[in-house]
């Protein structure tokens, strides 16, 4: 390294694994799209609807895979990877900021609360009785730690997050603004009408690097624990109900709804809008896209989907009124099958 601002091509290449194309000693200061880049910028193709743009791209440096390099203009970083590389590429380009330690003077912490070393706590933070934050963790302004809550080292937690009582986040989690983690899960029982509320006793386990997008609830269990595993993504607007447990590296995308106490494996894919029923089980290594609704546990690896497609809308008009009635063309269609059998049972008595 030297004190020149941003990275030379050789450094990322070294640090990525990266092949590099070019000269070694060009640097950059920051990363860009294709279409938008400057001298100075590194860029990344891993999508072909952007090949269009890497003919006049001006980056210093353009992140690709082997069968773009020979339409590349400028000097390459190869990988069979581009996406990871880049994102590799940014983290060192884009460092997070980071907060300084202390504790704000309108913070309210109670005496009994355990913090490690150089935590940062925000204006107006409440952190209750036996809560416990370890080393570098760092809480947003305005967001609440209940009691005995434990966070992990070098977790951040953004603004205007709530962590219930009993709460237990691992190291290194992101923790996005509006996210409530720990509120009762939805347990009622029916009393000839009447509501009657069942106490939601367990709480909620995230494992270390796990990262919880804006406005996501993840309720606590009835009895057990809801349990985030290690290295799960959860985007934003995600409802995770009561004893709902989430497998190790699995991603989910915005406004998907898990019902209690489902089971989800390891490193599956669910996709935005989709909706987990309650009480199944999803095996490991599955991919849901998005707008599924899963009414049944999942038992084998794979992709799955359970959505129309789009389509003009006049087609839709006529599909939608013919699929109200199936029920009668099915009907229909059975009564012709009988009447052929008939026919077909007299002509073969007639011969």
């Amino acid at each position: 390294m030297t004190d020149q601002p941003g990275y030379s091509l050789g450094e990322l290449s070294r640090l990525t694994g990266a092949k590099l194309v070019g000269d070694a000693n060009l640097r950059v200061q920051r990363v860009a799209t294709l279409a938008d880049a400057a001298p100075g910028s590194i860029s990344f193709l891993a999508n072909r609807h952007y090949r269009r743009y890497l003919s006049s791209t001006r980056a210093t440096a353009v992140i690709l895979a082997p069968v773009d390099l020979d339409d590349c203009p400028t000097a390459a970083l190869v990988t069979d990877n581009p996406y990871l590389v880049f994102a590799k590429v940014a983290q060192l380009l884009a460092p997070p900021e980071q907060p300084q330690a202390g504790i704000h003077e309108t913070a309210v912490v109670h005496p009994e609360a355990r913090l490690g070393e150089g935590v940062s706590i925000g204006p107006y933070v409440v952190i209750e009785a036996h809560a416990q934050l370890e080393d570098r963790v760092a809480v947003g302004a305005g967001s609440y730690i209940g009691s005995h809550a434990r966070i992990g080292a070098d977790s951040r937690i953004a603004p205007l997050v709530s962590i219930g009582a009993r709460v237990v986040i691992g190291a290194r989690a992101i923790i996005h603004s509006g996210a409530v983690i720990g509120a009762d899960g939805f347990g009622f029982a029916n009393d000839r009408g009447r509501w009657v509320k069942v106490p939601q006793l367990g709480s909620v386990r995230l494992g270390d690097d796990v990262e919880v997008g804006a406005n996501t609830c993840i309720d606590r269990g009835a009895l057990g624990d809801t349990i985030i595993e290690d290295g799960v993504k959860i985007d934003n607007l995600v409802q995770v109900g009561h004893n709902v447990r989430i497998g190790a590296g699995t991603a989910v995308a915005g406004l998907t709804a898990f019902a209690g106490s489902s089971t989800i494996g390891r490193h599956c894919m669910i996709g935005g809008s989709s909706a987990i029923a309650g009480h199944l089980t999803i095996a490991d290594n599955v991919t849901i896209t998005g707008m599924t609704g899963v009414s049944r546990s999942i038992r084998e690896p794979g992709v799955y989907s359970a959505s129309p497609l789009m389509q003009p809308y006049q087609e839709w008009r006529k599909n939608t009124v013919r699929s109200g009635q199936l029920d009668a063309m099915y009907r229909r269609l059975r009564d012709l099958e009988a009447e052929l059998a008939e026919m077909k049972a007299r002509l073969e008595g007639q011969r």
